[in-house]
Order: structure tokens, then sequence, then C-alpha cells
């Protein structure tokens, strides 16, 4: 059995809360460079380029890629041999939140109840996504999530028989829906299958894969280039001026599920998909 300090992982967490609301990945920021390089729109084309000059300038200063630094997605993976020390996982978690946004002068954003509306001060707690998996490593990635993507986001539970066209009308639905609220270009996850829980879940995860990867599943990889060519044909473009890059990519996660059931989540991410990851 591996023992690994929390106050470690509580260093680890607030670098990457740090990191993630300051440095765009390089994947994100490749798929921005090659959505200038097809997007036809004069505007559009502004937009994108002054998206990508945000988050040169961002790196360089060490300034957040956007004022809405979001609340907090942590996702772990957790070795089965591994035995955390010092401390609980998610008293370590939120330890390393309320630290990276406090010393990274981070917005917070964070409320104690959804009605109070009372600002928790350091944007904790973090909403911990824990995943008990063989070995002994620790893997975590945290990903800001802002409120204009997160508001635009939907779950339904279609029926069996609406099949692959029900999901398409449903993505397409909800994307222009949601119009230039969530700051197009965005990434689209997509859960499929479990339960309602479950599929937004999924749906979460869906938008930590690289940026345009496609599913190594050939049914979700199939729904992947449907929907993203249904997506961009709505012309909502680049901030919602017109053009044909609405979304830099589709990322579908499945899962089994219920044979009365077909649920659907789909979660919208700004451009600014922020993540930073790391494993000891």
């Amino acid at each position: 059995m591996r023992q690994i300090s929390a106050s470690e992982l509580v260093t680890r967490i607030k670098d990457a809360c740090i990191e993630a609301c300051t440095v765009l990945p390089q994947d994100v920021l490749n798929a921005l460079e090659n959505a200038l390089a097809r997007e036809e729109s004069d505007s559009g084309r502004d937009v994108l380029k002054q998206l990508i000059e945000n988050a040169h300038i961002a790196r360089e200063e060490g300034i957040p890629i956007c004022q809405d630094t979001g609340l907090t997605l942590v996702f772990v993976d957790m070795g089965e041999d591994v035995r955390l020390v010092g401390g609980s996982l998610y008293e370590a978690v939120n330890e390393g939140v309320r630290q990276g946004y406090t010393e990274g002068y981070l917005r917070k954003s964070v409320v104690s109840h959804p009605l109070a509306r009372t600002n928790t001060g350091d944007n904790t707690p973090a909403v911990v996504h824990c995943r008990l998996v063989p070995g002994d490593t620790i893997s975590v990635t945290v990903a800001p999530k802002g409120g204009g993507s997160e508001n635009m986001s939907s779950v339904r539970m279609l029926t069996p028989s609406e099949g692959a066209d029900g999901v398409l009308r449903f993505v397409v639905e909800t994307v222009r829906n949601a119009g230039s609220n969530p700051c197009p270009p965005i990434i689209v996850g997509v859960g499929l299958g479990g339960t309602m829980e479950m599929a937004a879940i999924l749906s979460k995860r869906a938008l930590l894969r690289e940026v345009g990867k496609a599913s190594c599943v050939p049914p979700d990889a199939e729904l992947e280039r449907r929907l993203l060519d249904a997506v961009n044909a709505t012309g909502i473009g680049p901030a919602g001026l017109g053009g044909r890059v609405t979304a830099l990519a589709v990322h579908v996660e499945s899962f089994p599920c219920h044979i009365a059931s077909l649920p659907v989540a789909v979660t919208l991410q700004c451009h600014a998909a922020r993540h930073a990851s790391f494993t000891f």
C-alpha cells in the first residue's frame, strides 16, 4: 500500500487551480487556430483572433483567461493501492481549491446555498467526481466551469425509439437555444446512456478529452461527426455573430442503460476549455 501525503495533494490542487485559470491547454489553442483557418465570416475571424490573443496574454502575464474563474470541478482517479495520510481526500481537495483561488487572486463564484446566495468567499466547496481504479497512483484533473456555459446545459430522457436521430435533434436544439450565451465557439460534451445523473457526469468527462480526438467507440465516433456537422450548420458562429465555426468539437461518452431508457445529457463548454491535470 503506497502512502501519499494529503498536504502534497493540497499543494498540487492549488497549483492546478491557478494553472487551469491562466493557461489555456495547447489542444484548445490549436483548435482555435484551426477554426480561424476555416472560418469565412469576417466578424467570426475577428472574434477568433481576439480569443487567441487573449489566451497568449493570459499565459504570458499569469492572469485569468476569463473573469469567470468558475465553480471548480475536480476529477480524481484514486488507485486502490493508495492510502492518503494526514487528511481526507475531500478535505485536501477543498483546501487546495481554497488556497489556489486565494493566492491566485481568482474570482470566488460559489454561494453556500442555491437560494440564500451567500458567497463562501473562497470558491469552495468543489464538485468532486472520484473513481476507484487499479494501481497505486492518484490522477487528478481540475476543470473550472463557468456559469455562462453551464447554465445552457441540459438533460433529457429520450425513448429508445428516438435513437441517434433523436439525440441529434436534442443536441442541436440545446445549442440553438443557447445561442451566444455559452461564448462560442463551444465544445459540446454529450453523455449517452446510464441513468439521468450518469449521463450528466459522462457529458462532463467528455470535455476532458483532447479537443477533436474521436471516440474509440465506433458508433460514438460516427455520432460525433454527425453532431459536429449539424451544430456548425446552425450558423451561430464565434461569439454568436454568425459563421461556420459554432463548435470546435463534439465529444460523446456512452454507458449501458436500461431497456426502456435513452438518457442524454449535453454540457456546453465555452471557448475557454480550462483544465489542468497531474498524476503522482
